[in-house]
C-alpha cells in the first residue's frame, strides 16, 4: 500500500518530538561502556553475594511490578535523573533465578528521566512496561515479537542525517500504547498529553525525546531474542528511581 508523504512526516514526528526535540542536546558520544553488573551492591543478599531471584539494582516497589510469568527483562540503568546516558542489560530467568545475558551502552531521553512523563518532555518514563511489538523500516530480520515492516517508519530527511536511521529497527515499549498493534499506531489510551511512541530504537550518538536507543547490532540481537511466549518486559529508570 503507498504511503503519503502527510502520513510519513506525521508518525515520525510523533515518535519522537519535533525536530527541534530531536536535534536540541545531547547525551556523550563515545562514551566508554565497562559493561559492569549495575546496582550490584544494591542487589546482593545478607549471605554477600547477589540474589538471583531479584534483577540487580531494582527495588521492592519495581520488582513487584515485574509479572511472575515474565521470563525476560531489559533493564535500562539511567546513568543519572537529568543524564541522557543509560546502560541497557538483558536477563532471562533459568529456573527461578535471574541469570544477565547481554549489555550494551543506550541512551534516553535528553532530559534525562521522569515518573510523570507528559508529552514534550523529553525524558524517558520511569517504571516496567511490556514488550509485544515491533517493526521498522527494515525487513525483519527474524524477530520473535510481531514484526510490522512499513516505510512509514522512516524519519524525514529534514531530520539530520544521523537521525535517519533510527527507525530501521523498533520495539515498541507498552506505555500509554494499545498491546497487539503495530508500534506506529498512534492510539493513546491515556490521551496525547501523556505522551506515547516510547520505543527502544536505533541509536544516533546522544539523547532522545523520550525513547530509549542502541546500536543496530544490539536491537537485532533483542529482536531475535524476546519470546512473546516468555512475556518480556522492560524496567527502566535512573538508578535512583529503580532502587527507590
Amino acid at each position: 500500500m503507498r504511503i503519503d508523504g502527510v502520513r510519513r512526516v506525521a508518525i515520525a514526528v510523533a515518535a519522537c518530538g519535533t525536530l527541534l526535540a530531536a536535534l536540541s542536546g545531547c547525551g556523550a558520544k563515545g562514551r566508554a561502556h565497562s559493561d559492569p553488573e549495575p546496582g550490584a551492591q544494591a542487589g546482593k543478599s545478607s549471605a554477600g553475594s547477589r540474589d538471583p531471584h531479584h534483577i540487580p539494582g531494582v527495588g521492592a516497589r519495581l520488582q513487584r511490578r515485574i509479572p511472575a510469568d515474565s521470563g525476560q527483562v531489559v533493564a535500562v540503568y539511567g546513568d543519572g535523573k537529568d543524564s541522557a546516558d543509560s546502560t541497557v542489560v538483558l536477563y532471562a530467568k533459568r529456573g527461578a533465578a535471574w541469570q544477565r545475558v547481554r549489555s550494551w551502552p543506550a541512551h534516553n531521553g535528553k532530559r534525562g528521566w521522569t515518573t510523570d512523563h507528559h508529552s514534550g518532555d523529553r525524558r524517558s518514563p520511569v517504571g516496567v512496561f511490556t514488550l509485544t511489538d515491533a517493526g521498522g523500516v527494515l525487513k525483519d530480520p527474524g524477530a520473535e515479537l510481531p514484526y510490522t515492516q512499513d516505510p512509514a517508519f522512516a524519519a524525514p530527511r529534514w531530520w539530520a542525517k544521523s537521525h535517519w536511521h533510527d527507525f530501521d529497527y523498533v520495539i515498541a515499549i507498552d506505555y500509554n500504547r494499545v498491546k497487539g498493534t503495530p508500534p506506529n499506531n498512534p492510539t493513546r489510551p491515556e490521551g496525547e498529553e501523556k505522551g506515547g511512541s516510547i520505543w527502544l530504537h536505533m541509536d544516533h550518538g546522544s539523547g532522545t525525546s523520550g525513547c530509549v536507543s542502541m546500536s543496530k547490532p544490539a536491537m537485532a540481537y533483542l529482536l531475535r531474542s524476546l519470546d512473546p511466549d516468555r512475556h518480556p518486559v522492560v524496567v527502566m529508570g535512573d538508578r535512583a528511581d529503580l532502587m527507590s
